[in-house]
């Protein structure tokens, strides 16, 4: 008899130690370890995503940085993103407070009375009470609730990482937008520079009888033609400027990016190191494998709903009929003792939330899977991209310098009067679209780095020695 008190107290911190559900096994993906376009690349040992680089300064331009780092503060979608986590981080603390007792304290009073057949005089009564109350987690409900909100908050965290990336990969591309537009600029200037001595040209030429009017018509038309061209890029680079403006989380108005059409950002050099395995670090994929293990833990939180609820309530108080007098009164109120629910019947509710919970749960799994098919897609098309675009860019610089030549070479017949201006003319549209064409390639080779950091999500950590003897740093 002597044991039994205390067996109870045991039997129950035994029974508090069982959790129901299914431990978390990670679901099977693809294979990310090999890539069909990383030709000579070399796999370097994963890293977290939270080890991300501040991967934008391999592009060298001061600028760019300067913008990147100034929307990772005032970026209202982020805002949202650091909301959303602050929230994660507040329902994980809530669930955890599940695992301790509660001690509460009332202080009440009445005052009663009678008329009319019932003839009481008024009465006043006075009680405090202090109150302990305890459910203990007998079947692992709220550890694994726990289990679930704490992967949540882990996604939580990985989804802000994943709004500060995106927010950081359009700005670099918003930016690079705004500046091949300025060398598309500063080549439609040189060109009409060209053109005017063209048109000068030809002009002095009819008047000397060399050639007729119609060459003095094309050549102004020509530069008309250009001369209206430029008022779409204008338009086009205003676009781009109030888009960055958005991201930075400012007013169009307040933000100027002077012209600089003397040079695009430098297409960083890719570290020979990068492999397919650093999609692990990529944020949304952290995320959705962080939102199974939540579902996998909220398949136990169903499943306890089959058992009885045990709570333990400790209550004591004082009762006085004046406030005066409540601390001093003789009568004292108690109680003391356990309490077990247990739901009989519920018309099949709880299995159709543990059936629920499973469905979510391989939906989540299948999210996850394809999630990482999707990382895989990406990077073999950013990577390809890339391949075929360095090649494509030798081959247009070769391009241009036949145009070039071919340009210079009509302009001096031109001038024997040996041919006509529309050759002439021809010859300079030619240079022209290629040299534009040129400036399209360096712009599409950087919007395809940008997408690789955002594939491998932000992983280009400069710090790295290996990426930092690739890079010459």
């Amino acid at each position: 008899m002597k044991i039994l008190p205390l067996s109870v107290p045991l039997f129950v911190i035994l029974l508090s130690a069982c959790t129901l559900g299914p431990d978390y096994i990670q679901p099977d993906i693809a294979d990310t370890a090999a890539v069909r376009y990383q030709d000579g690349w070399q796999p370097m040992p994963a890293q977290s995503w939270k080890a991300s680089g501040s991967w934008w300064r391999a592009f060298d331009d001061d600028t760019l940085s300067a913008l990147v780092e100034r929307s990772t503060r005032a970026n209202q979608t982020l805002a949202q993103a650091e909301a959303r986590f602050r929230a994660a981080e507040a329902q994980w603390r809530l669930s955890r407070g599940g695992l301790s007792p509660e001690l509460e304290a009332t202080l009440g009073a009445t005052r009663s009375g009678g008329s009319g057949e019932i003839e009481r005089s008024a009465s006043e009564q006075y009680d405090a009470r202090l109150q302990f109350s305890w459910a203990p987690d007998l079947w692992g409900r709220v550890r694994r609730g726990i289990e679930a909100d704490e992967a949540g908050l882990q996604a939580s965290a990985a989804d802000l990482a994943a709004a500060r990336l995106a927010i950081q990969v359009a700005v670099a591309g918003a930016y690079v937008n705004v500046r091949a537009l300025d060398r598309q600029q500063e080549i439609l200037n040189e060109t009409m520079a060209a053109y005017d001595r063209s048109a000068t040209l030809t002009r002095n030429q009819y008047e000397a009888g060399i050639v007729s009017c119609a060459d003095v018509i094309q050549a102004e038309t020509q530069r008309q033609s250009l001369r209206t061209e430029m008022y779409d890029l204008q338009a086009a680079r205003a676009r781009e400027q109030n888009a960055l403006a958005a991201l930075l989380g400012i007013a169009p108005a307040e933000l100027s990016l002077e012209q600089q059409g003397e040079r695009l950002p430098a297409v960083p050099v890719l570290p020979q190191s990068l492999p397919a395995v650093l999609i692990a670090r990529r944020p949304d994929v952290v995320a959705a494998e962080r939102q199974v293990v939540a579902a996998n833990a909220r398949i136990g939180v169903a499943q306890t709903a089959w058992l009885p609820d045990l709570s333990l309530d400790l209550w004591g108080g004082v009762q006085s009929g004046s406030f005066s007098g409540l601390f001093d009164a003789p009568a004292r109120v108690w109680s003391v003792g356990p309490s077990l629910a247990q739901t009989l019947f519920d018309g099949g509710r709880r299995a159709a939330t543990r059936d629920m919970a499973i469905a979510q749960y391989d939906e989540q799994a299948a999210f996850y899977r394809q999630t990482v098919l999707d990382s895989l897609r990406e990077l073999e098309d950013a990577l390809a991209t890339l391949q075929i675009l360095a090649e494509k860019t030798e081959q247009q610089d070769a391009l241009l310098q036949l145009a070039l030549e071919n340009e210079r070479v009509i302009t001096n017949r031109y001038r024997a009067g040996q041919v006509s201006f529309l050759e002439v003319a021809t010859a300079q549209n030619t240079t022209l679209s290629t040299r534009r064409v040129a400036v399209d390639i360096h712009a599409e080779r950087l919007a395809a780095t940008l997408q690789l950091a955002a594939i491998i999500g932000g992983g280009w950590d400069l710090d790295d020695p290996v990426i930092q003897s690739v890079t010459g740093e």
